[in-house]
């Protein structure tokens, strides 16, 4: 904690302040794991007054990673389902975010968290130079401090995500593709937001013991 918690913090804040602009749209981004399990025994079907039962044991088949995009001032999602979460992958999802999904935008305003490969860096590690640029000149990122990717509005819907569409076990990729284009349909249609009241005044007064002493000296 310190400092740079504070900047960070503040900074993701100020881009959560700022009202809607189609031109400069705020988009949180992260990513979540997936275990993909299948059942070694059929489940018993549900009867009047008895649920579906499954048996206890399951087989390990793989994992997929989830991109998710999320616009919470529109009520907008997308999941992206990969196999792994490389810097390549994350190099593709930007350049997906400017081209395909907000083409309009002069500028995506993106918040992440700082893990290594959500990086600026990616792109020029994957792409030539030019292409690279012309990515990132359409991107402005803003990161959550470290320990602090609660400030990052996609982490609430990703535990909505799992909550609704990922508590049951999936056994493959074309189940959970299917699984997940049901609910990001359903959410999007319903505009489904989180209202964050959380301002850095707020942040001021209730995190105080976050912030630096300032010595006062004459």
């Amino acid at each position: 904690m310190g400092a740079e918690f504070v900047w960070r913090m503040e900074d993701v804040l100020d881009v959560y302040a700022a009202p809607y602009d189609p031109k400069r749209p705020q988009v949180c981004f992260d990513e979540h794991l997936v275990q993909l399990i299948t059942e070694k025994r059929c489940p018993l079907p549900p009867k009047p007054g008895c649920p579906e039962r499954f048996d206890y044991e399951y087989k390990r088949n793989g994992t997929r990673n989830l991109f998710l995009f999320f616009q919470p001032l529109l009520g907008w999602r997308h999941v992206k389902v990969t196999e792994r979460r490389t810097k390549v992958d994350f190099a593709h999802c930007m350049r997906e975010l400017v081209d395909d999904l907000l083409p309009e935008a002069d500028k995506v305003v993106l918040v992440s968290d700082n893990l290594n490969t959500h990086t600026p860096a990616a792109l020029y590690e994957t792409f030539e130079p030019a292409e690279a640029k012309r990515i990132l000149d359409r991107l402005e990122f803003h990161y959550t401090p470290k320990h602090g990717s609660w400030l990052n509005m996609v982490e609430i819907e990703i535990g909505v995500l799992c909550e609704q569409c990922l508590d049951d076990r999936i056994p493959d990729e074309g189940t959970l593709r299917r699984e997940i284009a049901a609910w990001e349909a359903t959410r999007n249609e319903q505009q489904a937001t989180i209202n964050w009241q959380f301002t850095s005044i707020d942040a001021r007064n209730k995190l105080k013991r976050l912030y630096p002493v300032i010595s006062k000296s004459l």
